[in-house]
């Protein structure tokens, strides 16, 4: 074989590795799915997991990342600038000060209050005016959190003067503190107590006494997924999602 046609045949041999992997690698990120920062009040976690299964599975091109957090918590971190595309608050308050942040928000689901204690009741609580009672250790949301305003509410509308043991930055740690025995009672969202799945009972509080929670989400402006984040939000008032609401104990939008 001529000299200039053998080397001529070890450059194109040598060449052909670098284009397949070039080329590879093109395609291998061509399949990467989009992922999706969704920044969601800490009562939706056990519904939004689920939420998530269902979602990546019908788009498959869409993988779904969750940061739970009290709502007062997730405005702070747009007003931040976090990454992230799409929110999802426990109230309209919230999301109605995140205007300059967020695209115009969807009602998805609403909730209501109850109040949570140790399983069997020991304490004998039957309803919010017991709560005042001396000696019982009540854990509520903090004030700036949805689930603290709503239940310093309800509370000041039955004239109930409750002196927490602690106030806490999400309803599910006031959960959380229920559940560990640290308080006697606690007031939750009904959807929480039902997430606790026996670890707890309940005493419901009356519609006439109750407040009721409106869940907006909207995606975000700094979002660098806006047709996957708009997607996803639209899809969170789907039949299939909507089910998934009900049965974890969300009420309709």
């Amino acid at each position: 074989m001529p000299r200039t046609l053998a080397r001529t045949a070890l450059a194109a041999a040598l060449l052909l590795p670098l284009a397949t992997a070039c080329g590879g690698g093109k395609s291998a990120e061509a399949k990467q799915p989009t992922t999706l920062t969704v920044l969601a009040a800490a009562s939706l976690t056990d519904v939004f997991k689920e939420a998530k299964a269902v979602y990546e599975k019908e788009h498959p091109d869409t993988k779904v990342t969750f940061s739970f957090a009290g709502s007062q918590e997730l405005a702070a971190q747009v007003r931040q600038g976090a990454p992230a595309d799409a929110l999802v608050t426990a109230d309209t308050r919230t999301m109605d000060g995140l205007v300059q942040q967020t695209n115009a928000p969807t009602t998805i689901a609403k909730n209501r209050l109850t109040i949570a204690t140790a399983p069997g009741n020991p304490q004998k609580i039957q309803g919010l005016s017991d709560l005042s009672r001396s000696g019982l250790k009540v854990v509520l949301a903090a004030p700036e959190v949805p689930a603290g305003r709503y239940s310093k509410k309800v509370l000041d509308q039955q004239h109930v003067d409750v002196k927490p043991v602690s106030q806490e930055p999400s309803v599910r740690a006031v959960l959380s503190k229920v559940t560990l025995g640290e308080a006697d009672a606690g007031i939750v969202y009904v959807t929480d107590a039902t997430s606790a799945k026996g670890k707890v009972a309940t005493v419901a509080i009356p519609d006439t006494q109750n407040a009721v929670a409106a869940y907006p989400a909207a995606t975000l402006k700094g979002s660098k997924h806006t047709k996957e984040s708009a997607d996803f939000v639209k899809w969170l008032s789907s039949s299939e999602a909507q089910k998934l609401l009900r049965e974890a104990g969300f009420q309709q939008p």
